[in-house]
């Protein structure tokens, strides 16, 4: 699965599991640029991606998260320690 895919994927899991129709979205973004996130045929910025994740209720590295496991496959509790370990690494 492309990134731009699982990125989609994710913001519409999020999306739905908190009820949220595309239509919510329209203090900051189209109905249509929504759809177009979702479906993989646009990539999202960071600023569009936190605006809409602080709309959602989630955190953005919840969605960042969960595209990556989508993407890969991978465990979530492997994901989180890796992350974990990167920040706190002191090089």
């Amino acid at each position: 699965m492309e990134l731009n895919d699982a990125v989609g994927q994710a913001l519409r899991n999020a999306r739905l599991r908190k009820g949220f129709t595309q239509e919510d979205f329209g203090s900051i973004s189209s109905r249509t640029y929504i759809s177009s996130l979702e479906r993989g045929m646009k990539a999202v910025t960071v600023n569009k991606l936190t605006s809409i994740a602080e709309m959602i209720g989630v955190h953005p590295l919840s969605i960042l998260a969960e595209s990556f496991l989508l993407q890969s496959g991978g465990n979530l509790d492997e994901l989180l320690a890796r992350v974990r370990g990167e920040i706190l690494d002191k090089g």
